[in-house]
């Protein structure tokens, strides 16, 4: 029996659509609709789903105010967010992110383009993430006590002084997005290495996703720029929609983006970020891979673990949305430390120092 989803929006051809494409995979079966969150909030009160898919702006009660309702009542349940490709969706969408939604898919407002076989492969391998992750909405919430840095930790490794050319690259996916508002905010302002970092999303949403990273750290987080040249203390996050590399020469390294194909099933793919760093001047790559579906980083850690002296960190199971891709990395046995989401960041902070 397929995953039991409970689809929420306010159009009902919407609402048509999203059921034919998931009631065709197997792996799905439709138990429920809604118009609003009310509706929503009703059936979440009395049924059990494996998935919600929610829409964002609706009468009555809002994809936002239906969340902020379930962590009051303490009702668990998986969402992945449908929304709009604009601006302004997407600083939603970051809203509902931190409210505890695990991912989100970006619809078109023409129906038409909400029909064609690359937007049903996307919505229906996101949505099987979210009904298969561990997770619920209300199961941990960003507060600014919980993610500041360790100033007794810091200066700690200060005193240690730790030497090289480092660089920090960070993969992460499904769960992504709050994973790193638990990371990237412990980050401190003299991190000794520039952080470069692959989050799966779509085109219009990672400078909202910098934006948001950036209000929170010490660090400077931006969505990284073609030709931009690489600083210490700086976190550079791909695009949506391209690939982003490395491109170094004996004096500096800056962001490279390419347009190849989806690789993984995902654009951008880390894959391509981690072998951009194999002909780079860093004495050490500092590999991160986070929570997230599939295995991307695996084959691109693999190759550049071959050329050069990396140290790889990967999320522990029992702290990730989804155990894909750290899994990918651990069994490939390309890890060095496997550690608790909460520790990510001290284990970055020892490996490449503080200025």
């Amino acid at each position: 029996m397929g995953k039991n989803i409970l689809v929420v929006d306010d159009s009902a051809l919407m609402r048509m659509v999203m059921c034919d494409i998931l009631n065709a995979d197997q792996r799905f079966t439709v138990a429920d609709r809604a118009k609003n969150g009310k509706e929503a909030l009703d059936l979440l009160s009395k049924n059990k789903y494996d998935a919600v898919v929610l829409d964002v702006n609706m009468p009555v009660m809002g994809g936002l105010e239906l969340l902020k309702e379930l962590q009051v009542r303490k009702i668990p349940a998986r969402v992945m967010m449908a929304s709009t490709d604009t601006r302004d969706g997407a600083k939603v969408t970051m809203d509902a992110l931190e409210l505890g939604a695990l991912d989100f898919v970006h619809k078109s407002a023409n129906i038409k383009n909400n029909r064609t076989e690359e937007f049903q492969k996307n919505f229906c391998e996101t949505l099987y993430a979210v009904a298969s992750s561990r997770e619920p909405t209300f199961g941990r919430t960003v507060s600014l006590d919980r993610i500041k840095s360790d100033k007794k930790f810091v200066s700690m490794v200060k005193k240690h002084n730790i030497a090289g050319n480092k660089i920090v690259a960070i993969a992460s996916s499904t769960g992504g997005p709050k994973a790193l508002q638990a990371v990237i905010p412990k980050l401190p302002k003299g991190l000794n290495a520039p952080v470069v970092l692959v989050q799966h999303m779509p085109v219009g949403f990672t400078k909202s996703l910098a934006e948001r990273l950036d209000s929170l750290s010490e660090l400077t987080v931006t969505e990284a720029r073609e030709g931009e040249m690489l600083q210490k203390g700086h976190v550079y996050i791909s695009k949506g929609g391209m690939h982003m590399n490395v491109s170094s020469d004996q004096r500096k390294s800056c962001i490279h983006y390419s347009n190849e194909p989806s690789r993984e099933g995902v654009k951008p793919c880390a894959n391509y970020m981690y072998e951009s760093l194999i002909n780079s001047p860093f004495d050490q790559v500092v590999c991160v891979v986070l929570t997230g579906m599939g295995l991307d980083g695996t084959e691109g850690i693999k190759n550049l673990k071959a050329k050069k002296q990396t140290f790889v960190i990967a999320q522990q199971e029992n702290t990730c949305a989804v155990y894909g891709m750290p899994k990918g990395v651990v069994k490939a046995g390309l890890v060095n430390q496997i550690v608790e989401l909460d520790n990510v960041a001290q284990e970055i902070i020892m490996n490449v120092g503080v200025k």
